[in-house]
């Protein structure tokens, strides 16, 4: 990651902070993403032109708590959205007649989703102390996509080199998320 020259990088979360984010957010990082963090707390990167978020890494010690919240949202937020908008997914199953019912029902089946937890801007790995080895995803409404096997290999593709050349099929592993990935 520091190789990348992508960001700032500040001193890793201690145990007192980790327990911090678990008491306010209700949620335990994978153990991958615990390790990432705690080893450095990537804080800045350059805006990007046309970025939703004018700092795409979440500040997991100095944010709003109202930031994280949003971020960590975002994943409910943007399925419910397009929703909405008349898009359905078999994941949410049958499709209700009127929108409004159909956007109560994908509220139901998203409030037993798995909680998906924000890495950088829209990308996402699922949330757990027991739950290693997960793809990182990207989530944009219901268009869901791989952008890593794991953490490490999602860096490396985001902020390094990798040789397009190398195989590229991850395992989905995360219930109902991994319905949305073709």
């Amino acid at each position: 990651m520091a190789e990348a020259d992508c960001c700032e990088i500040a001193p890793g979360l201690t145990e007192e902070e980790f327990s911090r984010i678990k008491a306010t957010y209700g949620f335990e990082f994978s153990p991958e993403h615990r390790a990432f963090l705690a080893a450095g707390l990537p804080v800045a990167s350059p805006p990007e032109e046309g970025a939703t978020w004018q700092q795409p890494w979440p500040d997991w010690r100095h944010a709003d708590a109202d930031d994280l919240r949003h971020r960590l949202e975002w994943p409910v937020r943007e399925v419910l959205s397009d929703v909405a908008y008349g898009s359905w997914h078999p994941a949410l199953g049958v499709r209700p007649t009127t929108t409004e019912e159909a956007v109560e029902v994908a509220r139901e089946v998203l409030a037993r989703a798995p909680r998906l937890v924000p890495v950088y801007a829209h990308r996402f790995i699922p949330a757990g102390r027991d739950t290693p080895g997960h793809p990182v995803l990207s989530v944009w409404g219901t268009d869901i996509i791989y952008y890593g096997h794991d953490l490490a290999d999602y860096i490396d593709r985001e902020f390094g080199e990798v040789d397009a050349e190398a195989p590229w099929a991850p395992q989905a592993s995360v219930p109902f998320w991994k319905d949305f990935l073709g």
